[in-house]
């Protein structure tokens, strides 16, 4: 049997409670439904990163990625009324979509759920950027469609303790 940290490292462990989560946070929180697809999001186009930083058991980050169009139905389900344009509140809606989906994630594994915290969210936005973590001890990648929209969603564990 695996001990809870090497529990942790095994990506297929997670992969479902990944899908779980965000199926959860839009169902619950969007009242929309959401499920896993092999379509990537938003490639080539200018796109919304938030990304919500993992410190305790795990150390790494989670990322939610989308297109324009994407984000502002995200606001939209959460606040009632469609943004006309990015502005700070919806980078503030995808930031906390990106919380919720990662507080929904680790909440489904004991050893996260009790000792591993999340960061305050932090969004980013462009064309032609990367994001770079330090060595990877797995990475889970994975796109999600709701409505007619794709995003991606990303658990990247940079370490366990």
């Amino acid at each position: 049997m695996a001990t809870p940290a090497r529990e942790l490292l095994q990506e297929s462990v997670h992969t479902p409670h990944l899908d779980d989560a965000v199926d959860e946070v839009f169902r619950l929180m969007m009242g929309v439904p959401c499920f896993p697809v092999e379509q990537s999001a938003a490639e080539g186009k200018e796109t919304i990163t938030a990304v919500i930083g993992l410190a305790g058991a795990m150390s790494g980050a989670c990322t939610l990625r989308c297109d324009l169009q994407a984000a502002l139905r995200m606001a939209e389900c959460m606040v009632g009324t469609r943004p006309p344009e990015l502005d700070a509140m919806v980078k503030d809606a995808i930031g906390e979509v990106c919380n919720m989906v990662a507080g929904a994630w680790k909440g489904k594994h004991p050893t996260l759920a009790s000792g591993c915290m999340l960061s305050t969210p932090a969004v980013v936005t462009g064309t032609n950027y990367q994001l770079h973590m330090q060595q990877q001890e797995f990475r889970i990648d994975r796109n999600y469609h709701f409505e007619e929209h794709t995003i991606s969603v990303s658990i990247i564990c940079e370490a366990i303790q």
